[in-house]
């Protein structure tokens, strides 16, 4: 090879291509990140329910349905049973509600898909956090104000990291004096 060739591959071709590898990948990396964190994410149910008509314009607390979350690491899916307390008797002719029935009558749980989820080789106790005083809405999102319920918070290490160390920046009624999540290994990798 003559030394044209090689200065010109050197000082031209070798740092457009490295200039491209990193411009790609970073590209990449930035684009395909809200998949990758969950944001976004909004399955279809097999029954239509509206968390801004219950919890929002009807005001029901979460924990009416998920009633689990102050005891549990899992805030829990509510039965069917639950469900059937008020529609027993309000909006029973509702297609949405006729498939609920359905599944009350032939003692099915109802196969909802999981929106929110951390890694399954993290530890993550729903209890502690709502116990703690910690609000629904400040991990996801406000709910109350949804049709339909999609993940807008990421959850990854580097997010809960974050609020474990500075809670008050994610958490409105903490302050900066607020007792800091843990943040060594084993508290979440167990």
């Amino acid at each position: 090879m003559n030394k044209k060739i090689l200065d010109y591959t050197l000082k031209v071709r070798f740092p457009i291509t490295i200039f491209v590898i990193i411009a790609t990948f970073a590209i990449t990396y930035y684009v395909s990140r809200p998949e990758r964190d969950g944001i976004g994410y909004e399955p279809d149910q097999p029954i239509k329910f509206s968390h801004r008509l219950h919890a929002g314009v009807m005001g029901i607390d979460c924990k009416y349905c998920h009633t689990e979350v102050t005891k549990s690491r899992h805030a829990g899916i509510p039965s069917v049973s639950t469900c059937i307390n008020c529609h027993s008797v309000a909006r029973r002719d509702r297609e949405e509600i006729v498939k609920l029935f359905y599944y009350y009558e032939t003692n099915t749980p109802i196969p909802w898909k999981r929106i929110h989820k951390v890694p399954d080789y993290t530890y993550f106790n729903h209890s502690v956090h709502v116990n703690s005083g910690i609000e629904c809405v400040s991990c996801h999102g406000h709910v109350e104000r949804m049709d339909v319920v999609s993940q807008i918070e990421s959850f990854t290490m580097g997010s809960c990291l974050d609020c474990h160390r500075e809670p008050h920046l994610k958490v409105p009624q903490f302050t900066e004096n607020a007792k800091k999540g843990p943040v060594n290994c084993f508290a979440c990798h167990r």
